[in-house]
């Protein structure tokens, strides 16, 4: 198909302001699903958890035709904590919907995703969504709408996507707004490469790893031999085709267009979301590498804000936990996986995730399809440690930085994610902590109760902007740290819900940070390490213990709670042991047979503390994420 007959757009939005529901709408217009297939709706939203939650995790692109034109669509994400998939998206489109709720106006999300549309040049399409509803305030969104893009009030869409009202206003707006595919220019008018950028990778049972690519140069057909630039892997096209929204195979892949290809690699790691696919113009891979095979640059890559560690509830289910956090990595690229042991807890997994969501979206798929009911700790976001001098010999696999600062001369920086890699004391300089520019929406009423609680997470303050007249935009540099337990719940508890959140990383700060430990029965448990800052640890180490002593089950002798900062024991919780009566069958005795028996049982336990350890319920692991 010609390039000026071909639109690539996608659909960005606030969390619950109608993306896959206009998405089912435009669906059904088109006749790419029959109306009889709906059932539910939802039907770019493929996963249990995405349907039950009703929100989208993945993004998913489709193929529709109307009056004549090609409309690969690509159904994006709301929530935060999958922005990643919104910039994957936004890179692969020349176009964008942005979709704000009449009943809601702009949030925090909205700002960022159109902030991403501008990056990337794309056409932007302002629709304003549920004006059937009693609520609806269009003089103020359309207000909100025009500050925010600079267009005229009558660029606006106005639609109702359970209504159906002006659905097709916006297939007709794109064929006019939205501009034809971007192209990747060589030098030579007619070469025949392939160059297409790989902007998702999912695995199927069948198929092996499946890449969606958009093509910017030349054209692919099954069976071609082809290159991922980045990864140097050679694949073979078993399959080309476009999502119709399932697979749906064709001939060849179109210049422009959004495909999907079906390669022979086992293992998603060698497709990875942000290379280039290179078909050369002969079979063989070149000796000498050309000019012209460059990778694309358009996005950028995926990087874990927090970690946690995942562990099987008994050791003996680990191969069964291994088995199946190989198969949900393949599904998820944004996932970081490596193996890690614990001498409480056995072996496992350390994973890395975008955010709070993301972890628990993890957990919870681990659960449902896999059947594993893990152990997951506490989550911990990454540090950097200066040490002093030039360490990168010692310390080569965290990846050292060297530098030269004005205070030292020479310095070596590292990042750890496990508080057990902190080095000792006295090797380090000092401790510095991810922070995070925190952008907050609110009513006016509640401006006092977020301020309050922003500087009670020692967050700074940086600025403030009202939107209208009733509602304004906070913004702090907050400690990634105290965003990761409760920060989120207690926005929306303080705001009664009308709150919005937005958060990037900007940089890293010096700060007063300590490792807190807690040890069981004088044994040091890793899975419940903690660097925290000196004054938030005053808190920790008394909630935590009060936690493990209401969790622990008891024992036939007393289990001591200590939490140790720097080496001296800060707080300390007994557990009293159960005593068994052991002069219960005695009958006409005298004094001295009890105190013999009840020596025995002392001297009995004695020995127990000194072989038996501690065994800490999964219970514990999951009381300790609530804060």
């Amino acid at each position: 198909m010609e390039l000026n007959k071909i639109r690539n757009f996608c659909i960005i939005a606030h969390i619950d302001h109608g993306k896959s529901t206009l998405a089912d709408r435009l669906l059904e217009i088109t006749w790419t699903i029959d109306k009889r297939d709906m059932k539910n709706g939802q039907m770019l939203d493929t996963m249990e958890l995405e349907q039950e939650r009703w929100i989208t995790i993945k993004l998913t692109p489709v193929r529709m035709n109307w009056k004549g034109y090609q409309m690969n669509i690509i159904d994006t994400p709301g929530h935060v904590d999958f922005q990643y998939e919104v910039s994957r998206s936004l890179a692969s489109v020349e176009g964008a919907l942005l979709i704000v709720d009449a009943t809601q106006w702009i949030e925090a999300q909205t700002l960022s995703n159109v902030y991403m549309a501008i990056e990337n040049d794309l056409d932007i399409i302002p629709v304003i969504n549920k004006i059937d509803l009693p609520a609806a305030d269009f003089d103020k969104v359309a207000l909100e709408i025009v500050n925010l893009l600079w267009c005229d009030k009558s660029e606006i869409i106005w639609v109702s996507a359970k209504t159906w009202e002006n659905v097709e206003t916006i297939l007709d707006e794109v064929i006019k707004r939205v501009s034809s595919p971007k192209v990747y220019s060589e030098k030579k008018p007619d070469n025949d490469e392939l160059k297409a950028l790989v902007f998702d990778s999912q695995y199927d049972a069948y198929r092996w790893v499946v890449s969606y690519v958009k093509v910017f140069q030349g054209e692919i057909k099954k069976w071609d031999i082809c290159h991922f630039l980045n990864t140097n892997k050679k694949i073979e096209a078993l399959d080309v085709g476009y999502f119709s929204p399932g697979y749906t195979s064709d001939k060849k892949i179109e210049l422009g267009t959004i495909w999907y290809v079906v390669t022979w690699l086992k293992t998603i790691r060698d497709a990875k979301v942000w290379d280039t696919m290179w078909k050369p113009e002969m079979v063989e891979w070149p000796k000498e590498k050309p000019e012209n095979a460059t990778p694309i640059e358009w996005f950028w890559l995926v990087t874990p804000f927090i970690y946690a560690w995942i562990f099987a509830m008994d050791s003996s289910e680990y191969p069964l936990l291994k088995d199946a956090m190989e198969k949900l990595v393949l599904n998820d690229s944004s996932l970081f996986v490596e193996t890690d042991v614990s001498p409480a807890l056995w072996h496992g997994y350390r994973c890395g995730f975008l955010w709070l969501l993301h972890l628990e979206i993890v957990k919870e798929r681990l659960l449902r399809e896999f059947g594993m009911d893990v152990i997951m700790t506490a989550p911990q976001v990454t540090y950097r440690v200066v040490l002093l001098w030039d360490k990168r010999s010692e310390y080569s696999r965290f990846l050292p930085e060297y530098i030269e600062s004005e205070k030292w001369q020479k310095c070596t920086r590292i990042l750890i994610s496990n508080p057990e890699e902190l080095p000792n004391r006295e090797k380090y300089l000092y401790i510095e902590e991810p922070i995070a520019k925190v952008e907050i929406i609110t009513p006016l009423e509640y401006v006092w109760n977020l301020m309050q609680l922003s500087q009670d997470r020692r967050g700074s303050f940086k600025n403030q902007q009202f939107i209208d007249s009733d509602r304004v935009m906070l913004t702090y540099e907050l400690p990634m740290n105290e965003l990761i337990w409760d920060f989120y719940d207690e926005i929306k508890s303080l705001s009664s819900g009308y709150a919005s959140l937005n958060y990037e990383f900007i940089k890293y700060s010096e700060d007063d940070l300590v490792k807190l430990e807690i040890l069981i029965a004088d044994e040091k448990v890793d899975a419940l390490a903690f660097i925290c800052h000196r004054k938030q640890s005053r808190y920790l180490w008394w909630k935590i213990c009060a936690n493990l002593k209401e969790s622990i089950p008891k024992a036939l002798f007393t289990i001591k709670i200590q939490a140790v900062v720097w080496g001296d024991v800060v707080w300390r919780e007994d557990i009293s042991a159960m005593r068994k009566d052991v002069t219960a069958k005695l009958y006409g005795w005298d004094i001295t047979r009890k105190k013999k028996l009840l020596e025995k049982q002392k001297q009995g336990k004695k020995k127990m503390r000194q072989f038996w350890k501690v065994s800490l319920p999964s219970e514990v692991f999951v009381n300790l994420l609530k804060k």
